[in-house]
């Protein structure tokens, strides 16, 4: 996979986009010191945890007893039910206000917004931390291509934190319903990536005829 492919299924399970919305409805009673405080953490955040489970993800798979060819397959259906609830669900910004909400009134705590639901799971998404285990198959990828796809995984969350920061004037532009517009196209990519994974896993799996 070169790296535009990983640039853009990065993209696509990141959804730097589709993160703005939420930062807005988060931060609209911060000062701009706090809101740039916040975009910087929440990126700081989803760095740590990606980068865990492209260290880690694997490890654990191993330590499991799965094969990677099963986990492709379930990681790539899952994606693809991620993919679907981008397009048929509600928007980011709806669906984890909501749970921001509901953790409130289950814990009687506001949680930083930069943590939940800014870096978790909106940056470092389910799909994203499924999305970065299977890029960096230590069976198949070099530790230097697992690298670039540390780089590129940071540059995406780099673009992210650029757009949190330009957020006002973006929503202004685009409006909320260009973000929900965008998140549905994006959802499209990611569904034809998720099922791309689930074949190409299926191909092997009858080629070699075990897991």
């Amino acid at each position: 996979m070169d790296l535009l492919d990983r640039f853009v299924t990065l993209w696509v399970v990141i959804d730097p986009i589709g993160t703005i919305p939420v930062f807005v409805a988060l931060t609209a009673a911060m000062t701009a010191g706090e809101r740039r405080k916040t975009a910087l953490l929440a990126t700081l955040v989803s760095i740590c945890v990606l980068l865990f489970f492209l260290v880690c993800g694997q490890i654990l798979i191993d330590a499991l007893g799965i094969s990677l060819l099963s986990f492709q397959v379930a990681g790539g259906i899952v994606l693809f039910l991620f993919a679907l609830t981008m397009i048929f669900g509600d928007s980011k910004s709806e669906s984890d206000l909501q749970s921001t909400e509901a953790d409130e009134r289950a814990t009687g705590e506001r949680p930083s917004p930069a943590i939940f639901p800014l870096a978790v799971p909106s940056l470092a998404s389910p799909g994203a931390m499924l999305a970065i285990v299977l890029l960096t198959d230590n069976t198949q990828v070099a530790i230097l291509d697992q690298a670039l796809t540390a780089a590129v995984m940071v540059a995406v969350l780099a673009i992210a934190c650029f757009f949190m920061l330009l957020a006002d004037p973006i929503i202004r532009v685009i409006g909320n319903s260009g973000a929900a517009i965008i998140s549905r196209v994006m959802g499209m990519i990611l569904a034809s990536v998720a099922a791309d994974a689930v074949l190409s896993a299926l191909v092997e799996i009858m080629r070699t005829g075990s897991l």
